[in-house]
């Protein structure tokens, strides 16, 4: 049965598939997500009904994705507890990702807010929250 109203899947276009691959596929199944689809120009990750795609799409416009400009700033996952927050930005840089505002960090969000903020080669911004 499906969830109306739920996200079912988000794509991201990349310009480079195996660079995308190691950094989200990482991230992606470091948070829980099983590989899921694979084909020429994509790779895709599951966890229950929601998948994230990344694909190198023959029909890219342009080579760069800017999370300033209108459009997609980012994604926000649930990262788990505060340890499993720690343990995903220590290990993100040998992933690809770096951390964003770290002179904030981890409370970039807020005083109330623990959250990473990171961003992979591409520009792609993502949000990793602890929660309880």
């Amino acid at each position: 049965m499906t969830s109306r109203g739920l996200l079912h899947h988000v794509e991201l276009w990349v310009p480079d598939l195996d660079r995308a691959e190691r950094s989200w596929g990482w991230l992606l199944t470091a948070l829980g997500a099983a590989p899921y689809q694979s084909w020429e120009h994509g790779r895709s990750w599951r966890l229950g009904d929601v998948y994230v795609v990344v694909e190198r799409s023959p029909d890219l416009a342009a080579g760069v994705h800017e999370r300033r400009r209108p459009g997609l700033n980012h994604l926000a996952f649930w990262a788990g507890s505060d340890g499993d927050l720690d343990a995903l930005v220590e290990q993100a840089p040998a992933h690809g990702w770096r951390l964003l505002f770290a002179d904030r960090h981890p409370y970039a969000g807020g005083p109330d807010h623990r959250a990473a903020y990171l961003e992979d080669a591409d520009g792609y911004e993502v949000e990793l929250v602890a929660g309880p």
